[in-house]
């Protein structure tokens, strides 16, 4: 398997690693600001800190130099980065704690943009899962898995992508943050459901038909891989909604305490 020359670029690291740092940094910064006068769960903090660790992770040795060579590593990488990282992030909460810590007039202000039109398109569930789910389709069942390995501009978008989608599907269809005009919970669990489906579809045809092709990798290694995708999705997903049904549960009766706050 062919990768960029000296991969993981210095872009792709600030991106995915000093960012990702700097924002726990501010994320731990205003939580305990907050804890000062208010309440903000200790569960969300360690949520959003696993988030960031495992994406950190990713971009670092040893994982990062075992995906530089190994179709297996790479997919691990991969549900780091796309799936277990922003899972994380997600419940941690990020949004409400950034509005809790903004002046009203700021957060009035993150709140109207979200109900712009191409946002509210952008941020709707099936929306987002075309992006993560189809995604993933367009790497591995095309050239483009290769494409990206040999093309270093490619290449740290590939990865960058992973986040974002990973991060935006999870919040559009389980994400505990406020956001206008959500969808119905019977319109979130079916996309939940078609994802989880979909992916494991993905998995198969990995499996089954050697995708992605062109990628010097043995059969051997693309079918350990999409074992990876396919038992590894299947948790990330058990988990997203675990989390769906936890926000439900929550609303309709109301517990106090940790778990009301998480």
């Amino acid at each position: 398997m062919h990768h960029p020359e000296g991969a993981p670029s210095a872009a792709l690291f600030i991106l995915l690693v000093i960012v990702p740092v700097v924002l726990l940094g501010l994320y731990l910064l205003a939580a305990l600001r907050i804890r000062r006068t208010a309440r903000w769960s200790g569960w969300r903090i360690a949520s959003f800190t696993a988030g960031t660790v495992l994406i950190v992770a990713a971009m670092l040795p040893p994982l990062a130099s075992w995906a530089h060579h190994d179709l297996r590593g790479h997919m691990v990488q991969h549900l780091f980065l796309g799936m277990f990282g922003p899972l994380g992030l997600v419940f941690g909460a990020p949004g409400s704690l950034l509005l809790r810590s903004v002046p009203a007039r700021m957060a009035r202000g993150i709140m109207n943009f979200l109900r712009i039109r191409p946002i509210r398109f952008l941020i709707h569930p099936v929306t987002a899962a075309f992006l993560d789910i189809g995604g993933m389709y367009l790497l591995y069942l095309t050239p483009f898995y290769t494409l990206s390995m040999g093309d270093p501009v490619l290449f740290v978008l590939l990865h960058v992508h992973f986040v974002l989608s990973g991060y935006l599907f999870t919040w559009s269809v389980a994400g505990p943050d406020p956001a206008p005009h959500r969808p119905s919970r019977n319109l979130r669990l079916i996309v939940i459901f078609i994802a989880t489906a979909a992916h494991a579809i993905l998995g198969k045809l990995m499996y089954g038909y050697g995708y992605p092709q062109g990628s010097l990798a043995s059969i051997e290694e693309i079918q350990a891989a999409a074992q990876w995708m396919y038992y590894g999705g299947d948790l990330a997903e058990f988990l997203i909604i675990i989390g769906f049904f936890a926000a439900w549960f929550r609303q309709r009766s109301a517990l106090p305490g940790a778990l009301k706050d998480y």
